[in-house]
């Protein structure tokens, strides 16, 4: 039986020149993998259901996708699911992003953009089953109703003039977008054209006007199509609030460490009129170097005019080697020990934190 119904569509942008992107994206499985480029790092939602196994997929339609699930639990039946598309080959393997990736982080074998995708899931929530046709319907479960006549009512977008879809599906050089508040599809084979109204697909002036569409739903390469059959002008219907989307947690700061020396860890013989010079992995902001090192002489003094533990010192910072240099401000004792401490309060130029660290090496005559 086919389904056939008007459907209202609300919208909470402004439109024209203007209008703001959505909070959102709302999207298939399929459209997922189709278009990672477009959805990567991108809130979206999603609905389908997960299939338990060595790792846990969201299946929609006939594809799956692996997600990862944090806090977040999975639900039998139809769920709607809200979170992050990661393309994992458009990150480095150290991203903290991935830190609950379980795939082979060996960079000789690192998967290239689009080959390994990841839903980082934020929240999870029961969904039903569409049974009537709305904008929203088609995007989330365009299964439910591909090939079936509907009827709706949304916003003309134009030919995708704000980026609304992932792509087109070019069936005509009429088609255009039909949108609701947070779920966009195509309508193709039909200009948008009737009764008092003929809208250019390449004018945003002409976006905004609300128009009801009918035709009959398909699927083709990630995209929800409409094969337009009959356009008329509608009313817009009674605003309903769009809950907005929460924002993914940050992704957490990267731990900045020394990764070279010189002196060297253990070193002997170092000349008294030596400078020190520490590289880090990441860039360090170097308003916070003032009191975090610490530089020390280890065991006894020799003699009783090296009795001073502490060694006084200039330091300098090269952010292009992100490399602190240390210049003492008398010669080293010789025959001593010494102790370089970079202490806890030492932070990387975002605010990450570096791990404290030691180095000890030996003065020589």
């Amino acid at each position: 039986m086919r389904l056939t119904a008007i459907a209202g569509i609300v919208l909470v942008a402004a439109v024209g020149a203007g209008d703001a992107q959505a909070t959102r994206r709302l999207a298939t499985v399929a459209s997922l993998r189709q278009y990672p480029g477009y959805y990567h790092l991108q809130n979206v939602l999603v609905q389908g259901e997960f299939v338990e196994g060595p790792r846990v997929l969201l299946k929609g339609g006939e594809r799956e996708i692996p997600v990862l699930l944090g806090d977040a639990k999975t639900a039998t039946g139809l769920v709607e699911v809200r979170g992050q598309l990661i393309d994992v080959g458009r990150l480095e393997p150290t991203d903290p992003r991935l830190a609950a990736y379980d795939g082979a982080k060996d960079p000789e074998r690192w998967p290239r953009p689009g080959e390994e995708l990841l839903v980082n899931v934020t929240a999870v929530t029961q969904a039903q089953l569409a049974t009537t046709a709305t904008v929203r319907g088609l995007a989330l479960q365009p299964w439910r109703f591909e090939g079936q006549k509907v009827s709706v009512v949304g916003q003309f977008r134009g030919r995708n003039l704000f980026g609304d879809l992932p792509s087109a599906p070019a069936k005509s050089r009429y088609d255009f977008v039909l949108r609701s508040a947070d779920a966009a599809v195509w309508v193709t084979d039909l200009r948008p054209r009737g009764k008092g109204f003929d809208l250019s697909v390449d004018a945003r002036v002409d976006t905004g006007r609300w128009l009801q569409v009918t035709g009959v739903v398909s699927q083709d390469r990630g995209l929800v199509t409409i094969a337009g059959a009959t356009v008329a002008t509608a009313t817009a219907p009674e605003t309903t609030p769009v809950e907005e989307e929460t924002e993914p947690p940050p992704a957490p700061l990267e731990t900045a460490e020394v990764v070279f020396s010189s002196p060297y860890e253990g070193e002997t013989d170092v000349p008294v009129a030596s400078l020190v010079r520490l590289q880090f992995s990441r860039g360090i902001d170097p308003r916070t170097i003032a009191g975090n090192i610490r530089v020390t002489y280890v065991g006894v003094a020799p003699t009783a005019a090296a009795e001073a533990q502490t060694v006084q010192f200039e330091s300098s910072y090269d952010a292009g080697t992100r490399a602190i240099q240390l210049k003492f401000a008398q010669p080293l004792d010789a025959f001593r020990t010494v102790r370089i401490e970079v202490l806890d309060g030492l932070k990387a130029f975002d605010g990450a934190a570096v791990a404290p660290w030691m180095l000890t090496f030996a003065v020589g005559g």
